[in-house]
């Protein structure tokens, strides 16, 4: 794969205001992000604090009740389905269970996308598919099943699939989840990889600190739909905030142990 090039003009994604409730429930309620390229963003908190549907507004899959996103220069939130198809090309998305197509092998997983969006003759696709399961470390496996896979391999292939359209950005949400600590870490190491190598811009949901202290330039702390915290690692450690402490150690809320105190007694 050949090193993504740099846009020109300020950052490549920009988040303005964004606002998002479904029904009564606020999910997100003014958050404002700048993301540089080539770096990696960590974006951390509670489970329903926001992260994933930070993500698909991104990529368009969700549009804000309020705020805008912007991509590469260009305001994508107002786009309408087609004209959304051009920039979404450049933004590849690895989902939190890798969602492979079971009724396809691997290669056919994987040139999916080169199928729908790029008018490549058979050899490229092929030579392409090579090249990306080359970068995760996964040559020759083209015939197989997903079924035939591990975990850890399933993640890997969907990561293939989601860099052969060659992106500017990869979102991830959740990408070690179900995997042991050595399959987390193979993970870490392709997410650095690819923004090293690539210059690829790299924005990771998770929950995961320890993978969150090994590949983030820059962390964020989503808790209730509000940006609570915003640094480089060693300082976003450091914050003396309740909430930041306690989900960087996994403590338990006070109020937490005092209902589940109360159930026993």
């Amino acid at each position: 794969m050949s090193k993504i090039a740099e846009p020109t003009r300020g950052p490549i994604l920009r988040l303005v205001g964004l606002h998002k409730s479904f029904d009564s429930l606020k999910v997100l309620s003014d958050v404002s992000l700048d993301f540089e390229a080539g770096q990696t963003t960590v974006i951390l908190g509670p489970s329903g604090t926001g992260k994933s549907v930070l993500l698909k507004h991104i990529v368009g899959l969700l549009r804000p009740d309020r705020g805008e996103v912007w991509f590469d220069g260009q305001r994508i939130d107002q786009m309408s389905a087609p004209q959304l198809v051009a920039p979404r090309k450049k933004i590849g998305f690895l989902f939190q269970m890798g969602a492979l197509f079971d009724s396809m092998n691997v290669r056919e997983n994987i040139c999916f996308p080169l199928v729908e969006h790029a008018n490549l003759s058979y050899q490229e696709q092929s030579r392409r598919c090579a090249s990306v399961l080359k970068a995760v470390g996964l040559e020759g496996i083209e015939k197989k099943m997903p079924i035939d896979l591990s975990g850890g391999q399933r993640k890997r292939v969907a990561l293939a699939r989601a860099i052969v359209l060659e992106p500017q950005v990869m979102l991830y949400d959740e990408p070690t989840t179900g995997l042991d600590p050595i399959r987390s870490d193979v993970i870490n190491e392709l997410i650095l990889s690819l923004s090293k190598r690539l210059g690829i811009t790299s924005i990771v949901v998770t929950h995961d600190m320890v993978s969150a202290k090994k590949i983030a330039d820059r962390m964020v702390m989503l808790y209730d739909g509000k940006i609570v915290a915003d640094a480089k690692p060693d300082v976003f450690l450091a914050i003396e905030d309740d909430r930041v402490q306690r989900f960087v150690n996994g403590q338990a809320d006070a109020q937490d142990l005092e209902r589940i105190q109360h159930g026993f007694d």
